[in-house]
Formats: structure tokens, sequence, C-alpha cells
């Protein structure tokens, strides 16, 4: 059995801003997703990055701030969607 989609919204508004949010709950978790979760959460505009949270395989939970990387310390997928919509009010709330 395969990963099942949990989560899944994206807008692209007027001003070109585009927010899309797709998170997988996975069969088990791993040793990379011990909460069981993959998750990309992306905001950008005109191609570029404003701020994105994933976990792709070899780095773990993360967050993008343009071309900078931090990690993420996941705590819950309720938490997970709410600090990602927080940023894209703070960082790109202009263009919403």
């Amino acid at each position: 059995m395969g990963a099942t989609l949990v989560y899944a919204k994206k807008e692209v508004y007027n001003s070109g801003l585009v927010v899309e949010a797709v998170i997988w709950q996975l069969p088990q978790p791993t040793a990379e997703r011990p909460h069981g979760l993959k998750y990309r959460l992306y905001c950008g505009h005109s191609g570029k990055c404003i701020v994105r949270y994933d976990n792709e395989t070899g780095k773990g939970d993360h967050v993008h701030y343009g071309r900078h990387e931090k990690g993420y310390c996941f705590s819950s997928l309720q938490r997970l969607i709410q600090d990602f919509y927080n940023d894209v009010e703070r960082l790109a709330g202009d263009l919403l």
C-alpha cells in the first residue's frame, strides 16, 4: 500500500502568487520521517520560491526562505500547516 493523500490545497492569486500544500501519510514511519508524513508546502511568485517547507529524502524536515535553507522542528501536522501559512502571510501578505 502506498502513501495516502491527507491534505491538498492550491491557490493562485491575481498577483501571480502561488500557494500550494500537499501532505501524504506514509504506510509507516521511517527513520527520515518518524512522524510518518511526506510533505511539500510552497509559496512562490514569478517562478521564485518565497517559502517552502518539505522533507525530501536525505534532508529531513526543513524550510527554504528564498534560497536559504534551515532545519524545521516538526511537532504536528496542524502546527506544520499553521507555521507555513503564518510565513506566507508574513513574507507574501502584500501579494495575497
